[in-house]
């Protein structure tokens, strides 16, 4: 008897914390759940209802780089900071190999087979490595190509107004590794939230057949809508 009163108690503390870290975890991840709230039903209906468009600026640029060339990635992007003025180190630098180039007249776009990446390499043809540098944020966006060799770098800046800077929040697009963090921190916690909702539902409503129901229909739902599209 002792040990099945034991076995409550510590039962009922369980429970307990299970619906504090509920609402606090769900108070955490309340305003970015609003903003991703928002943005989702934007990239789901732009197509189809009647919403504002998301309003871009675009501008191309072509600046040419000092003599002698920086020779590494760390002083082209220290050069192109303080050249355009940019506030922060970038956000990435992503580079991309030199590889043979593998030329094709029947068509450009499908991937070159083997015999011709052959040729390309017996011929000495290479394309040089390309260097890509992504300053500023989800509502300006700084995109640098550099192409290892080049006189000068090709700038691509996009300003987006409210409804596409929401969405580059959605995406990440534009964000330091500090905001993905946190992404993933909002994840987790609908992680939680959910499995935690489903603990408090069944130990608060006694309809648990209907509630099993409910939760069957909407993970059979949800599999067979993600099976269609793969």
């Amino acid at each position: 008897m002792k040990n099945k009163s034991l076995h409550r108690q510590r039962y009922a503390k369980f429970v307990y914390w299970v619906r504090k870290s509920h609402g606090w975890i769900g108070l955490w991840g309340a305003l970015l759940g609003l903003v991703f709230g928002l943005s989702g039903i934007w990239l789901n209906h732009r197509a189809v209802l009647k919403l504002p468009p998301m309003t871009q600026h675009r501008t191309h640029a072509q600046v040419l780089l000092p003599e002698p060339l920086p020779a590494t990635r760390e002083a082209m992007a220290l050069w192109l900071q303080n050249e355009l003025q940019f506030n922060a180190e970038p956000n990435s630098v992503r580079v991309e190999p030199s590889k043979p180039v593998a030329w094709s007249a029947k068509e450009i776009s499908r991937e070159p087979q083997k015999e011709e990446v052959d040729v390309a390499s017996s011929s000495g043809l290479r394309q040089p490595e390309r260097w890509l540098f992504s300053f500023g944020g989800p509502a300006e966006l700084t995109q640098i190509e550099y192409w290892k060799g080049n006189r000068s770098v090709s700038v691509n800046t996009v300003s987006n107004g409210l409804l596409a800077t929401l969405t580059n929040l959605h995406k990440g697009v534009g964000m330091s590794t500090a905001w993905i963090l946190l992404v993933d921190s909002i994840a987790v916690s609908m992680i939680f939230l959910s499995l935690s909702g489903v603990i408090l539902w069944v130990q608060m409503n006694r309809r648990r057949a209907l509630g099993v129901g409910i939760l069957s229909v909407s993970m059979v739902c949800t599999l067979l809508l993600i099976g269609v599209r793969l």
